[in-house]
């Protein structure tokens, strides 16, 4: 199931692929997912050094590096994915799309959720670098080459270094037509509570 849905997801983003085989051949995006699935699943059984050790030869033969411990949705496409760097506490939503060069990383804060989070659906261009344990809410896009430090309200686009919201639904913000102010930051919280309360929500499941 993982396999079939992952490979059509590179056939649907992709217009290069030909075939569902040369994506199952060819692609190290999907060689890393497949790596980084086994690597997590030995990390959530307490195989700590052997999956560390799958994520390590993952990154020597694709050139994408994904902690075992990063948690990752459903149908995730890495394009080209060279250079590509997911950290610890990363969390990725579903349908997400990872050009080559992006870096989820953290901010040198040593304990506790240290990397970014994405919703669904969720657009990084090559070479972007979203830091620290902020939200990028679902269906935002993030330009190649964007430092991002700090939340992405939903259906927005983010450019720039340090990267700043150019579009909103669709609609670009400019000097003229720039919405409330206050509206996005509450946007932005709407978004952090939800995801706060879904974290919460998960650590109540886990049992004692």
């Amino acid at each position: 199931m993982f396999l079939k849905e992952t490979i059509e997801a590179y056939q649907k983003n992709d217009p290069a692929a030909r075939s569902k085989l040369e994506i199952f051949l060819l692609y190290h995006g999907l060689h890393a997912t497949i790596y980084y699935r086994i690597a997590h699943w030995l990390y959530c059984h307490k195989r700590r050094f052997l999956a560390r050790w799958v994520s390590q030869h993952a990154k020597w033969v694709t050139g994408i590096e994904i902690h075992p411990a990063a948690t990752i949705g459903r149908r995730l496409v890495i394009d080209h994915g060279t250079g590509v760097v997911i950290g610890a506490t990363t969390e990725i939503g579903d349908d997400c799309l990872i050009y080559q060069g992006v870096t989820l990383g953290g901010t040198g804060i040593s304990s506790g959720k240290r990397h970014p989070t994405l919703g669904n659906h969720v657009m990084v261009g090559s070479g972007a670098k979203i830091l620290g344990p902020i939200y990028v809410g679902n269906h935002a896009r993030v330009a190649a080459n964007a430092v991002v430090l700090r939340d992405v309200p939903e259906n927005s686009t983010v450019v720039g270094v340090p990267g700043h919201v150019v579009r909103i639904n669709g609609e670009k913000l400019d000097h003229v037509h720039t919405p409330d102010p206050v509206a996005l930051e509450l946007q932005e919280l709407r978004s952090r509570i939800e995801q706060l309360e879904k974290q919460q929500k998960e650590c109540q499941n886990v049992p004692l």
